[in-house]
């Protein structure tokens, strides 16, 4: 009776235990297994945060001066350069008053030419006895005055110009236009009607906030926001949109806000994005990869080959005589496929990476030992 009590009790002490139920029949051959060594190399650690995308120049393109729009030249959602002319204000009475106001300095220039010259004339004079002090004083007074009327018409007739100027509305910027939110025949008011907009596309921002605790650790590891400029925009970071299997939007961190939001417990982080093919728009949404760790040398695993034994993880390494032995380990994030071993494996051991259930510890395997490649897919 005793026997059979062991022969029920030890197969559930062996469950509790994280040994495996199966293994091999007494008197049979060594269980075969598949082990190699774990993959040692170079890597990074990156954390994955969502954002946004945001235009770097964004422009509301409005009247300056006010008219009826004549023209459009230019069709909806098309890309624009610097000075490309979008709209046309009728610049008839812009023309009207600019030749005015061109009118208006001839006039007080010939003014002015004159005093000066009745001036001069009185100074000889005076010098000679042939007229007052007061006489040339009063020509010296007219010159003056009509000196500054020259400079009045001189600022009006610059005015003018400007407004000739404003009635062709140029793109301030390179990008892409919006529609048309004004037709032709229209009135447009100086500052308040709004045409259209542009946004620059190529680069673009990407905007994201992270919690207090990666901060911390991103000001300790990268030296982000401690006013190193020169370490932030060294900072690479990848970013994929949404339904991309992967980031690969190349792109540098250039912005670390000033304090960190204590509403949410956040900071607000930015970069900027390559864009040359215009494929992101202001306003997607997008998953950014940022390093969370400077290079060091890793040891990574597959997750087949990590057991479990409660809250413990521990993987089966294969010793000389080909006896495996548990040991524990403590994972980290996942890299290339692969699980990141921050402690127990030194990278040089054999581990059991497929059959583990066919083993347990202290017994013989028969190994089928296998290279892991570089990256796994």
């Amino acid at each position: 009776m005793r026997r059979l009590r062991l022969a029920a009790v030890i197969p559930a002490l062996l469950l509790m235990a994280g040994i495996p139920a199966r293994a091999q029949a007494p008197g049979g051959p060594p269980p075969a297994v598949t082990v190699a060594k774990p993959v040692v190399k170079e890597v990074v650690e990156h954390d994955d945060f969502t954002g946004r995308f945001n235009a770097i120049e964004y422009v509301e393109v409005r009247a300056r001066v006010t008219g009826y729009l004549q023209k459009i030249h230019f069709q909806d959602g098309a890309v624009v350069k610097k000075g490309d002319l979008l709209f046309t204000i009728d610049r008839r009475p812009y023309k009207a008053a600019l030749d005015q106001a061109t009118a208006a300095l001839a006039s007080a220039q010939a003014r002015l030419n004159f005093t000066q010259t009745d001036l001069e004339r009185a100074q000889t004079l005076s010098r000679s006895g042939n007229i007052s002090e007061q006489v040339t004083d009063q020509r010296r007074q007219n010159s003056l005055t009509a000196q500054a009327d020259v400079d009045s018409a001189t600022a009006a007739q610059r005015q003018a110009q400007l407004n000739y100027d404003f009635t062709e509305v140029r793109s301030p910027i390179d990008g892409r236009i919006s529609q048309r939110l004004v037709t032709e025949g229209n009135i447009v008011i100086t500052d308040q009607t709004m045409l259209t907009t542009i946004v620059s596309l190529d680069p673009i921002y990407f905007s994201f906030t992270v919690d207090e605790r990666s901060f911390l650790s991103y000001q300790g590891t990268l030296k982000i926001g401690m006013g190193a400029t020169q370490n932030e925009h060294t900072v690479p970071i990848l970013v994929a949109l949404t339904g991309e299997a992967k980031p690969t939007r190349k792109g540098v961190l250039n912005f670390v806000d000033n304090r960190v939001d204590e509403a949410t417990g956040t900071v607000l982080l930015r970069a900027t994005v390559e864009n040359p093919d215009r494929f992101i728009k202001p306003g997607l949404f997008g998953i950014v990869s940022m390093p969370a760790s400077k290079p060091y040398r890793g040891v990574l695993i597959p997750d087949e080959a990590i057991a479990a034994n409660q809250d413990k993880r521990l993987v089966y390494v294969v010793g000389d005589d080909n006896v495996v032995q548990p040991r524990n380990i403590r994972p980290g994030p996942k890299i290339d496929g692969y699980r990141v071993v921050r402690d127990g494996l030194k990278g040089d051991e054999t581990i059991v990476i497929v059959g583990l259930t066919r083993v347990r510890p202290g017994a013989k395997i028969t190994p089928e030992r296998k290279d892991l490649p570089p990256v796994r897919e």
